[in-house]
Order: structure tokens, then sequence, then C-alpha cells
């Protein structure tokens, strides 16, 4: 099916006019996994979105697009860089193989129940739910998208996710780790360490130019005494 762009951005808009998060606990979720998931995937062909609009299929003028906009997707095989929406079929029919969904109060059980069939019926591998309110997290896995799905509840935990290596923990709110055994961390607090370190950095530099600066005096007053430093070194 040949479609002009026009028709492409009518049948497959770039935005649902949904907002990103109903509040800031969400929203503040949301970064924290896919600022993660990024820097976890950097080195990989992975593609990594957060609230991105995926149509798994192309559909005749008439009919209305199927789509989902997961909270954070990762695609495995697809190289980074920006979409507006992603187009599986522009995509190697590449579907995400896994996918993150932070509830918010507003959100229901069946809401949920509808994206986890639209997630089952278009491939998704790894299907992880998170309720900050209700501290409560669950999720779907499977090996192939031919296989029933198992169910994943906290009574799982602590739990490694098969495809990401990453490891969920639910000691009172849930809690990501990457596979080197870190917490998943706030940009905040990333940038924090950063400049944490450049102060250090910089006054390490500044020791270090106080001492040399000691050391030439040291020595400039040896010479004058008639004493050459390299003899007493």
């Amino acid at each position: 099916m040949v479609q002009t762009p026009i028709k492409l951005e009518h049948q497959y808009p770039d935005s649902d006019g949904k907002p990103m998060a109903d509040n800031t606990e969400q929203f503040d979720w949301i970064t924290l996994i896919v600022g993660n998931l990024k820097h976890l995937l950097k080195n990989q062909e992975a593609f990594v979105a957060g609230d991105l609009l995926w149509y798994p299929m192309q559909v005749g003028e008439d009919e209305k697009a199927p789509s989902q906009a997961p909270d954070a997707m990762v695609v495995f095989g697809r190289p980074k860089g920006r979409r507006g929406s992603y187009r599986q079929w522009e995509e190697k029919d590449t579907a995400p193989q896994v996918v993150f969904e932070i509830l918010s109060p507003s959100n229901t059980r069946r809401e949920m129940s509808e994206k986890q069939r639209f997630y089952e019926n278009h491939g998704v591998l790894e299907m992880y739910y998170y309720d900050p309110q209700r501290k409560d997290f669950w999720g779907f896995v499977r090996d192939t998208p031919d296989e029933f799905c198992t169910l994943i509840t906290a009574l799982y935990l602590p739990w490694v996710s098969p495809l990401l290596n990453i490891r969920f923990e639910l000691p009172n709110e849930l809690e990501i780790f990457h596979p080197n055994g870190e917490m998943f961390a706030e940009l905040e607090e990333v940038a924090e360490e950063r400049d944490r370190l450049k102060s250090k950095l910089t006054q390490t530099e500044a020791k270090l130019t106080q001492t040399t600066t000691e050391r030439d005096r040291a020595f400039a007053k040896l010479r004058e005494l008639g004493i050459d430093p390299s003899e007493i070194l």
C-alpha cells in the first residue's frame, strides 16, 4: 500500500492529543525509566522512546489505525534517532520488544487490560506496569510472540528482565537496577554527581598547581644558596 505523506499524517498522526503524564510523579517515573534505558543501551543498536505513538500496521484509507503510546518502549535492532511516531512497516516490521506503563489515578484496570491485549497481539515480549499510588507492580513476559504470557507479580520480585537484564525490587516503592547493580538514577542526581566530581577535580588541580608553585620556589631558593636541587633528590 503506497500512501502520500498527507494521507499518512491524517491516518497516522504523530500526536493523539493526550498529555504525556497526568501528574508530576508519573512524569518523573517516565523520565527516570526512559533516561536510564537510553544510557543502558547507548552502545547497542536499540531505539528507546517515551510516550511515542506506535502504529503496528497499515490500514485502509477509511479504517482507524490501531495504536498505543507506551510510557516507555525498547526496540532492539532499530537505529537510534528522532521519530514523530513509530510506524512499524517503516522499521523492517520490528515491533517493540519491551514496554513500560506507569499508571496515573485516572487509569483503570480495564484500560491496562486493553493495553496488554494490544501488546500481546502485536508482538511485545515483556510488559511492565507500575502503579505509584498503590505501590503495585506486575508484568507479562514470554520468549516469542507466539507463546502465552506469564504473569509476573510482586511475589516474583526481585525479578530480572530477560531482555534488558535490569532488576526490579519493591521494598516500599519500585526500585530498578542496572545490570551492574547501580540503581536507576534521576537526571538531577546524575547532574549533581557530575557537578560534584567536576568540583573535586577543580580542587585537585588547584592543589596540584599550588604544590608545583611551592616546589619551584623551594628549588629557586636552593639555587640561590648554591645547591643543585637534582643532587638532593
